[in-house]
């Protein structure tokens, strides 16, 4: 039995081709509308003016936003990814300070030093944070 035999190799082909490019103008919308939503550098009036014009007409729409503002929404992703990368970095640095046994046995310290523990209390917690 042949399942096949009305659908031969270029058709396949010619199909997966069509799907990976309905796929990709799928994924580039999402980006555009990503785009038109995150910006803070216009009006509420100008982004809905972007969205009409791009569901409205969406190969003139998407080709005319790219060339007119593809160079600033690369320069909005990188910005986006070095304060994320920022953001991150300070946290992990605040945590790692913070945490540990290191960090546990600095706050004792200090507390020792204020007396508001006794020295067998900072004994007992350096001992937990060794452990």
């Amino acid at each position: 039995m042949l399942i096949a035999a009305d659908y031969p190799f270029l058709d396949v082909l010619w199909t997966m081709i069509i799907f990976f490019c309905w796929v990709a103008w799928i994924f580039l919308l999402i980006r555009i509308f990503g785009d038109i939503f995150r910006r803070h550098d216009t009006s509420g009036l100008a982004k809905a003016a972007w969205i009409v014009f791009v569901i409205v007409l969406p190969f003139l729409g998407v080709l005319i936003y790219l060339i007119a503002n593809g160079r600033e929404m690369a320069k909005r992703d990188v910005d986006h990814a070095q304060a994320t990368r920022a953001e991150f970095d300070s946290y992990v640095k605040s945590v790692a300070a913070s945490e540990g046994p290191a960090g546990e046995i600095e706050k004792a310290k200090r507390l020792l030093d204020s007396g508001a523990i006794s020295q067998q209390e900072f004994e007992g917690i350096k001992a937990r944070a060794l452990a």
